[in-house]
Formats: C-alpha cells, structure tokens, sequence
C-alpha cells in the first residue's frame, strides 16, 4: 500500500443528526480519519429502505400489495412494480434524496471546519447504494431489467448533483457494494436467493457495474468500495469462510476500472480471528488504503486485535473500522464502538503505528490495548 492511513467510518453512525457525528468523530478520531461521513441520518437511517417510498411516486411505478408494510421511521417496506403496459423507459424518477442530504451536511460539514471542530484536510463522504441493490430489493422479475437503467440514471443524477455541489478537493464518493456479494455467494438474501437477470456470467456483470461507477466519480474526487454482507439486525445475509470472494470481486473491478480506487473496505465476520479467512488477502491487488472491518460492538478490543494479528501477515499496510456501517447499533452505544473498540486497539511489537499515544499498554497477541486515548491505527509490515 502506498500511504499510511488510520481508520474509515463506513457511513451510517447511531447519532440524530450530522452535527452530532462530525464533531464526535473529529473529537475521537481526530486526524486519524482522512474523511468524514454525516452518519446518513434521517431516513436513510435504514441504509436504502426509504427508496420505495421516493420511487413508488413516480407514474408508472406502483407498490405491491394494497396495505402498507410497516416499517421503522413510518417507512413502508412494500415492493415495487412497473404498472401494466407502461414503458419503463418513460418513467421519470423524482430525485431520490442522496444529492439533497449530502448537500445539507456538507454545509454543517464547512462550518465545523470552519469553527475548527474538524480539522483541515479531512474530506466529507458521501456514501450511495448501486442501483443493483435497490433494483434487487424491491423489484422482481422481467421488471428489474426494465428499470435498471431507469434507476441506474437516477442515482447518476444525484451524484452529477453532488459534485456540482460540492468543491471536488472536499469530496470522497463510497459506494455501497451488498447485494452484489449476495449474487456472487448465490446467498438466500433474508429468505429468497440471490440472482442476477442479465444474460451472461453473473459475475461479469457484477465487475461491469461496479467499474462503471467507480469511473463515474471524476478524478479529483476519491472514491470508495465498502464491500459487505449486509447488516439488517446487525446478521450476515451470508456468513463466509474466508476473504477468497471478496479479493476476486475487488481485483476483478480494480482490473475493469480506467480510474484508480481511492479505498477499498473489506469485511470481517466477528467469528474470524483465524489465518484461512485473511489468507487470501496475499493476493489483494494493492490499493492506496485498504481497511479491514474487524471491529465489532459485541466484541472487546482484545478480539479486534486478534484479527489484527491474524492478518498482519497477508496485508502489509491497512487501517481498521467497523464491519459495517454503524447506524443500526442499539442507541447509546456509537461513542463506545468509537472511544473503547476503535480507538483502543494500537499495534505494538512488529508493527510500526500511523500515530502513537503514551500509556501502560497490556499485550495481547502481539498489539497492546491502552486505556488511554489512542485514535486509529495502520498496521504495517516491517
């Protein structure tokens, strides 16, 4: 890897508002961070579960089944379909809220930084979902051919939108990769498997998405991968066995991209501190930052540095962070994950640290957790 890098919050954080997450980010994790989210509040507290109700507005689209299907933040979880006899291709999408949230946080994002609450030189995050995932989640059948590129359009407004809005030197653009590894694991997704509607290798397709939107976020501005295996009620759609998929994927779209990848996030289950899971990590093609999931709210930082330990030896530089995005941990426990799990774990014997605090670290496996303030961390092979 080619820059030395501390921690990523992945996108959503359990806190009200942007305020509240930028400033409790700065103030833990300092300038161990090199961007910050606004912790995707409001409603896309529930990651995408708020796009039927902006989609299904549109004419042409409706809503399946007559009653509405509760669901947290007076959201209505019915699936979608495009009405009889319409074509998909005249269906006009309302703007889907991701420009209009980002561009609000952004400005509470410049006044923190203004007030000096979060230093110079961390970018603002923008996470956004495929479309893959949206199509995958709410529409069925032949209608998900038929709306992709309805959809694929729309959330490329939002981002043509973003960037017009925000200076590219402040930008970095994750995007959010789930149901894309539910197709490549053929996983049964919460109930119903996992499957691609494109003719061809599913797997093909998948890497020809995702290239095309990391090539979509112009130069100047950085771009994300965050990889994941879902995270509804804080459980796995699929649990792997090792990292194997993951690296395939990520190589895969790093190869079909003409742009570089800014980051890449990889996920690690909480039940793997085990050599096979990061084994297949040695062959990665290198990225500027790599980080690896391994923290995880049910655990303690003991066990972070086990898998710290465990995939020293297949990585030579990455930063850490959360499994998965934050936002559906039980309320009052984000400052923990962030001050006690996060921030506690610092390498020590092998390693050389992004940046080291003083204290009386207690070793364990080769790293030392410290009760002091301690930040982020890049583990690095010497």
């Amino acid at each position: 890897m080619t820059q030395p890098q501390g921690a990523l919050l992945v996108g959503s954080v359990n806190f009200d508002d942007a305020e509240a997450t930028m400033r409790t980010a700065a103030e833990l994790l300092g300038d161990r961070l090199r961007r910050i989210p606004d912790g995707e509040v409001g409603k896309r507290f529930h990651w995408i579960m708020f796009q039927p109700d902006v989609i299904g507005q549109a004419d042409g689209i409706e809503r399946i089944g007559d009653e509405p299907i509760p669901f947290p933040a007076g959201i209505d979880a019915r699936g979608l379909r495009i009405a009889e006899g319409v074509d998909a291709a005249s269906i006009a999408l309302p703007p889907l809220g991701y420009a209009a949230a980002a561009i609000e946080s952004y400005a509470v994002f410049t006044r923190l930084r203004t007030e000096g609450a979060v230093p110079a030189g961390i970018r603002f995050q923008v996470s956004l979902p495929t479309p893959l995932a949206v199509i995958s989640s709410f529409f069925h059948g032949d209608d998900r051919a038929a709306i992709e590129p309805v959809y694929t359009a729309a959330i490329l407004r939002e981002l043509d939108e973003i960037l017009v809005a925000i200076p590219h030197e402040d930008l970095a653009v994750q995007w959010d990769v789930a149901s894309e590894m539910g197709i490549i694991e053929r996983a049964a997704g919460y109930g119903a498997v996992m499957e691609a509607w494109w003719p061809g290798d599913p797997f093909d397709g998948l890497v020809s998405r995702l290239a095309a939107l990391v090539d979509a976020v112009p130069a100047g501005v950085e771009v994300g991968v965050h990889l994941c295996y879902g995270d509804a009620g804080e459980k796995h759609f699929f649990e792997p066995t090792d990292a194997a998929n993951l690296v395939r994927y990520a190589n895969a779209v790093t190869a079909a991209s003409v742009r570089s990848l800014t980051w890449l996030h990889l996920p690690v289950p909480i039940a793997h501190d085990d050599a096979a899971y990061f084994a297949p990590l040695a062959d990665l093609t290198p990225v500027n930052e790599l980080y690896l999931g391994l923290v995880h709210r049910e655990d303690s930082a003991e066990g972070a540095a086990r898998r710290i330990a465990a995939a020293a030896p297949y990585a030579a530089e990455f930063g850490v962070a959360t499994e998965c995005g934050i936002g559906r941990a039980p309320a009052g426990s984000t400052e923990g994950i962030l001050r006690k799990k996060l921030c506690r774990v610092t390498p020590y014997r092998g390693f050389k640290s992004h940046r080291h605090r003083h204290g009386n670290p207690r070793e364990i496996g080769g790293f030392s957790v410290s009760g002091v303030e301690c930040g982020a961390f890049v583990v690095r092979s010497r």
